[in-house]
């Protein structure tokens, strides 16, 4: 799928076995991507949480999610057992993601799935897009998308770690007419953003569980690749088995993290670049002396003189 690219649900692929806003059976995650359900048609305007799955993990892709509803709908929306992923069994969150496509004159949701690679091109170019950055790019994002789409948005709540009143002034400048709640544990506080948080989980653990390598001539070890948290010893022992001393990791991994860096560090085959130790471009510009001081060996050689000084 092409950066930037859409999955639109129709409502008769709800019978897919797989969760509809991954890439599909046997489908590389190569690039970004955004996926919408169908668009609720209750009448606004509407609320819309914000959360995300997968900040911190070494392996596979973050992914932000938003619910949205209509604000006469929060009522209903209390009792249907909305809560912060986190808390929740594999099983619940599934079925809590089949409850958010059960309504669809109501419930509204999509995600904006950041590959490992994208994570990792932006922080390691100079000059860098920091996670931070690339998590509010998402989150206005996918807010643009809803909006456009055709819902009057009236309150956002959005799960955020750090400054958060910062980022809430942020958000309210970049949307003005919308009320902006950002709070550490949103997905706790707020039954909309415990909705997000189960689309971005869900969506997260099935594109991990059911990650295709795009690597040709890779064979990957017979180990699961566990939770992507570092800390996670499945993943700890997936990492040692996958790492090639030459080429390194296959595209699951976030090349950025420190716990990869260090791995190829101690475990990869150094790299001398064909420049490093070169006495001839060393020499070519080391000062002369007299009238020559201070000018390359290249300059003298190619007779290049100055003819002015600024």
């Amino acid at each position: 799928m092409d950066a930037g690219e859409e999955i639109e649900n129709e409502e008769e692929e709800e019978t897919r076995t797989h969760v509809p806003s991954t890439p599909g059976p046997s489908t590389p995650l190569r690039n970004s991507y955004t996926y919408h359900s169908p668009t609720p048609s209750g009448e606004g305007p509407y609320i819309l949480g914000v959360d995300e799955a997968g900040r911190g993990p070494v392996l596979g892709p973050l992914v932000y999610g938003v619910a949205y509803c209509p604000v006469s709908y929060r009522n209903q929306l209390e009792e249907l057992g909305f809560a912060d992923s986190k808390t929740l069994t594999p099983e619940i969150r599934s079925n809590l993601l089949e409850t958010l496509q059960s309504d669809p004159d109501n419930l509204g949701w999509s995600v904006r799935v950041i590959s490992p690679q994208a994570i990792s091109s932006g922080m390691l170019r100079r000059p860098a897009t920091n996670l931070n950055r690339q998590s509010q790019d998402a989150t206005v994002m996918l807010i643009k998308d809803v909006l456009d789409r055709g819902i009057r948005l009236s309150e956002v709540y959005v799960d955020a770690l750090g400054t958060t009143s910062t980022y809430q002034a942020y958000l309210s400048s970049q949307f003005p007419g919308i009320a902006f709640t950002v709070e550490s544990k949103a997905d706790f506080k707020y039954k909309i953003v415990g909705a997000a948080s189960v689309a971005a989980k869900v969506t997260r653990d099935a594109c991990l569980e059911d990650w295709t390598f795009e690597e040709l001539e890779y064979k990957s070890p017979d180990v699961t690749l566990g939770s992507g948290y570092p800390s996670d010893p499945k993943t700890q022992h997936w990492l040692k088995a996958s790492l090639d001393p030459t080429f390194g990791f296959p595209k699951v991994a976030r090349f950025s993290w420190t716990t990869v860096k260090l791995l190829l560090e101690k475990q990869g085959h150094a790299v001398q670049w064909i420049d490093e130790g070169q006495e001839s471009l060393i020499k070519a510009f080391e000062s002369a002396q007299g009238l020559d001081k201070d000018r390359c060996g290249l300059t003298r050689e190619l007779g290049i003189r100055s003819i002015a000084t600024l």
